[in-house]
């Protein structure tokens, strides 16, 4: 190799280094599935390292335009995958480092509810509105990155924003208050405590779990406190095994790490709103808790 073609190699590595976690996040949010957004990060860097640096005038535009070309077709074939899931499909989990709390938007954009919400558009609507909401592209970046004229991608960017803000739920409260209530949360949870489970759940809570029609989860949504709380304080817990719950943050937001005879049995992500605890996500399907082993980083 001469020292041209190892100082380009070096380049390459170091600008794929530097915006690695931009990256991944780019692709977690338009893909719900850390493993897919890892597949898909794996994908740019092989495009990355055959492109003629000289052409490049911003690595972390070039870099944006590759992995969204690559997730957009991904999310394709996803939306085929999951035509065919076994049970209700829930985002992939992540264990977040506890500095994501601190910066709002990005929670929120990662968050279990919100990425449920961007389940409802179309591949090209979701890598809008992640690429202009969340990270501020230009619309000139963007029509580059999904292959569509500006002025195209300002009218996505419109009917997908008002999509989002017709369903996005309004969480108020700071980390603390989310903590807060997240603890109040557990000891209900792990004492069977009906009346303090009423007390902290929202009156239209609702709870989804994901089994991945591997292990048992519920068939449909539960919606209610009183019918969220039966569950939670005889369901799941009474079970005869050794189980430990540990308060952790998931995906930028409050959540518990459920481990049984010592190993991960699932994870419950909590979405508080005023205090109150209105969105229960328990993912128990094996394939997706890979993510939760370690912290990950997520940035924009």
């Amino acid at each position: 190799m001469s020292e041209r073609d190892e100082h380009e190699t070096d380049t390459a590595t170091e600008a794929f280094v530097t915006h690695r976690n931009l990256l991944f996040t780019v692709a977690y949010e338009m893909l719900g599935s850390a493993t897919d957004a890892e597949d898909v990060l794996q994908e740019t860097w092989l495009r990355w390292v055959g492109v003629d640096f000289e052409t490049v005038l911003s690595p972390r535009a070039f870099l944006v335009r590759i992995i969204t070309r690559q997730a957009l077709k991904r999310l394709r074939t996803l939306g085929r995958r999951k035509e065919s899931y076994v049970g209700p499909w829930l985002p992939e989990p992540l264990l977040t480092v506890p500095d994501v709390a601190e910066d709002v938007e990005l929670a929120d954009s990662v968050s279990m509810a919100m990425l449920l919400v961007l389940e409802t558009l179309s591949p090209t609507e979701r890598a809008v509105f992640v690429l202009r909401e969340v990270f501020a592209l230009d619309y000139e970046e963007i029509a580059e990155a999904v292959g569509k004229t500006s002025g195209t991608v300002r009218q996505i960017a419109h009917r997908a924003r008002a999509h989002v803000a017709a369903r996005r739920p309004r969480g108020t409260g700071t980390p603390a208050e989310h903590r807060a209530a997240l603890q109040a949360f557990q000891t209900a949870v792990e004492t069977g405590d009906l009346q303090g489970l009423l007390d902290i759940l929202a009156p239209d809570v609702v709870a989804l779990s994901d089994g991945g029609g591997v292990k048992h989860a519920l068939l449909r949504p539960v919606v209610g406190a009183d019918k969220v709380a039966r569950l939670l304080a005889v369901g799941w817990w009474k079970r005869e095994a050794e189980r430990s719950v540990e308060p952790v943050q998931i995906n930028g937001g409050p959540g518990l790490l459920i481990r049984v005879d010592g190993e991960i049995d699932g994870v419950l992500a909590v979405r508080v709103e005023n205090g109150c605890v209105t969105g229960a996500y328990h993912v128990r399907n094996p394939e997706k808790l890979a993510g939760v082993e370690r912290e990950i980083v997520v940035s924009r």
